[in-house]
């Protein structure tokens, strides 16, 4: 299977989060918070103005982004990947 993202929307897949800090103390499962940071697995067409007018997407597939905490909706194909579907508008920065 595979998702084709509509209009403005992005499918993310999420980064691992860190299990351990600077310091290096190690961080229990139970307590890692859910990463903001993503790759860009598939990108819509972008979306269509009411006047016509088709808005360009700034980002590309590839790209590491950095997503709104609470945005999107978590889609799982298999059993070992989750991917988050958000619009354009929840992704904050690009990481370069």
């Amino acid at each position: 299977m595979k998702l084709v993202p509509l209009e403005d929307r992005v499918v993310l897949k999420q980064l691992e989060a860190e299990t351990t800090t600077a310091s290096g103390i190690v961080i229990p499962g139970k307590e890692k918070e859910k990463p903001q940071q993503a790759e860009v697995i598939a990108v819509g067409p972008g979306k269509t103005t009411d006047d016509g007018k088709k808005v360009e997407m700034e980002v590309s597939v590839g790209d590491q982004v950095v997503y709104s905490k609470y945005a999107g909706t978590e889609v799982k194909l298999d059993e070992d990947t989750t991917y988050v579907v958000v619009r354009q508008s929840d992704i904050l920065a690009i990481i370069k």
